[in-house]
């Protein structure tokens, strides 16, 4: 399993290095800083956006939990009112 990461990641470095590249040779070397800059950005970016998911993730696994122990109280309370029936209902 390592190897087949560190393999996808020597992959996605060798990718990203010829995009750079080729970027680099598309725009020229004077911008090639508003590229490093546009990375950096992009950089921020991702990483507030894996923040906001990894929030979301929390908050919704908080808010099926409550919602779990809910449907648990209320299945008590339902078994409560059952048994309260059947004794009502006895002649």
């Amino acid at each position: 399993m390592r190897d087949a990461q560190r393999s996808f990641e020597q992959i996605k470095k060798g990718q990203l290095g010829r995009e750079r590249e080729l970027l680099s040779q598309l725009l020229g070397k004077s911008e090639f800083g508003d590229l490093e800059t546009f990375e950096a950005d992009l950089s921020v970016r991702r990483n507030e956006l894996l923040f906001k998911i990894q929030t979301d993730m929390e908050d919704t696994k908080n808010a099926l939990k409550q919602a779990e122990q809910l449907t648990e109280r209320l299945r008590r309370r339902l078994s409560e009112l059952e048994g309260m029936y059947r004794i009502l209902t006895k002649k």
